[in-house]
């Protein structure tokens, strides 16, 4: 298998636990996938969270105070892979089941993220970059300066 398909799979894989364990709120095992000073940056919320303690209690409190969320990541896309660096982009789902009678869910959320792994010999989330439709994004190439 190439690398990267191999870090193909990885990344999938490690999207599917992430995405479960800030659901199930698991606060301290979402945080532990991210490196030591791994940063969350979103707009939906005012500033980066930095570092593990910070991310711990972020998943936390995201959890709390929506026990109904689901974080469904899709259209992955790996645009760098380097002996120990990862970069990725992919869109992310917030779904919310708002009827626990019927299971009735709506999409809160579509967003772009841009991760930055790191390999420490396991996969870590250093950096995950969040932008909603109407921002620009980062990596998108100028096509005519």
């Amino acid at each position: 298998m190439s690398p990267e398909l191999e870090a193909f799979v990885e990344v999938q894989h490690f999207y599917g636990r992430q995405s479960l364990a800030i659901d199930r709120g698991e606060a301290a095992d979402w945080a532990a996938m991210f490196t030591t000073d791994g940063v969350f940056d979103s707009p939906t919320y005012p500033d980066p969270v930095v570092g593990t303690s910070a991310l711990e209690e972020f998943a936390r409190t995201v959890h709390r105070g929506n026990p109904h969320l689901h974080h469904i990541v899709t259209n992955v896309a790996l645009d760098e892979v380097t002996g120990d660096t990862v970069l990725v982009r992919a869109n992310l789902l917030i779904v919310t089941t708002h009827d626990l009678t019927t299971g009735g869910a709506r999409i809160e959320r579509i967003t772009t993220i841009t991760d930055q792994f790191r390999r420490l010999p396991e996969l870590r989330l250093h950096h995950r970059l969040v932008v909603r439709d109407g921002q620009p994004d980062p990596l998108k190439k100028e096509l005519h300066p």
